[in-house]
């Protein structure tokens, strides 16, 4: 039997036509036509006023750092449910992680707890819309405005979804974006910066060029370019930008597919779900998620842990996801304990993601859901 890999990123034809094209341009060092294309391109799906291609989501949250000027005595809000990289680009300025817990629900971090974890200290909040299903933005956004602070969306899962009709990524001061291979549009590694507040696009593109105003430069806005600010180097190479070019160019079929299979999962484990007293995903009825992961909440860990095992002896590799930052051995370091966030550590416990990649085959997914329905409780 063959094996089902939890994951496969999309193979684009195309993308091998780019690719060769940069490499035969001569200009491999980025900002060259991919990078335009695909960040113009970027722009036109989400509706940011600016996208700065960078080369990991990583790179991108520590550029947003960076721009908030965050520093030791901050603190920042971030739900414990996420990937490290979200608060470690608020941990390397020196500022202080608060962890939030999540909504039973969507996964994502609860609106409601906001106005207890805020006081003067309180520099930012950053969101993650867990499985692309968006969180409630208007909520956080008027609590943010009330308060002087920003909102920063870390929008890893959510390229192509919508709340309330409009583009995640479009809706904090900043926000990022992932194209890590486990991603729905993939260049293996990758990632952008969606720059929302235009007083941020100058000195977002010096510190993407190592704190350097070449960007002005070669704009013909100065006649050399120097050193004016801090930075790095977060600038992906052409051959990156142009395989990104052809998913970007591909993301309606991309799409479409994925769309198709977590459908198919909703409709067929519905009523075994119910059965055994499993949970599918919720999505509320004004937010549109881009396919990106199915989850099953299992009713607890020794159920997850025996429903991994089956579906690996079938040959289906099922994981599970984030282990809660707050009780892990840097979050404990910085201020965190059991019991601060019950339904992240709750859910920790229980969530396991099904395979979904554009090119899971039909009888493959039939395959998947036939060996869910079988597992013995």
């Amino acid at each position: 039997m063959t094996k089902i890999p939890f994951n496969k990123p999309a193979y684009i034809p195309e993308s091998e036509n780019y690719i060769s094209q940069a490499i035969r341009s001569g200009h491999l060092s980025g900002d060259g036509e991919f990078t335009r294309r695909s960040s113009a391109l970027l722009e036109a799906i989400t509706g940011t006023k600016k996208a700065l291609l960078t080369t990991s989501c990583t790179h991108a949250l520590d550029m947003a750092g960076l721009l908030l000027d965050l520093k030791q005595g901050d603190e920042v809000i971030v739900p414990s449910f996420t990937f490290v990289s979200t608060v470690n680009a608020v941990v390397l300025r020196g500022a202080t992680p608060v962890f939030i817990d999540i909504r039973p629900d969507t996964l994502n971090l609860d609106e409601n707890q906001l106005e207890k974890h805020i006081n003067p200290n309180t520099r930012a909040i950053f969101v993650v819309h867990y499985a692309g299903v968006a969180c409630e933005m208007d909520v956080i956004g008027q609590v943010a405005a009330s308060h002087h602070i920003s909102v920063v969306e870390d929008n890893a899962h959510g390229l192509l979804g919508k709340y309330q009709g409009k583009n995640l990524g479009a809706l904090g001061a900043l926000a990022t974006q992932s194209f890590h291979e486990t991603k729905n549009i993939s260049t293996g590694e990758g990632g952008a910066l969606l720059i929302n507040d235009e007083n941020f696009i100058d000195r977002a593109e010096i510190i993407r060029e190592k704190g350097t105003n070449r960007s002005h430069f070669f704009r013909g806005m100065v006649d050399k370019y120097s050193w004016v600010d801090i930075g790095s180097s977060y600038l992906p190479s052409e051959m990156i930008a142009a395989m990104l070019l052809a998913q970007l160019e591909a993301a309606e079929k991309i799409q479409a597919k994925r769309q198709y299979i977590w459908d198919a999962y909703y409709r067929e484990l519905s009523d075994w779900a119910a059965e055994n007293g499993v949970r599918l995903p919720t999505v509320p009825g004004h937010c549109e998620h881009p396919g990106h992961l199915f989850y099953l909440i299992m009713p607890d860990m020794e159920t997850r842990t025996r429903f991994i095992d089956w579906m690996k002896s079938r040959d289906i590799l099922c994981v599970f996801h984030y282990l809660p930052l707050h009780t892990s051995e840097m979050g404990v370091r910085l201020g965190g304990a059991r019991g601060d966030c019950p339904v992240t550590e709750e859910i920790s416990d229980r969530l396991v993601r099904l395979p979904l990649f554009y090119d899971l085959a039909e009888e493959e997914l039939d395959r998947v859901i036939d060996s869910v329905k079988t597992f013995d409780f």
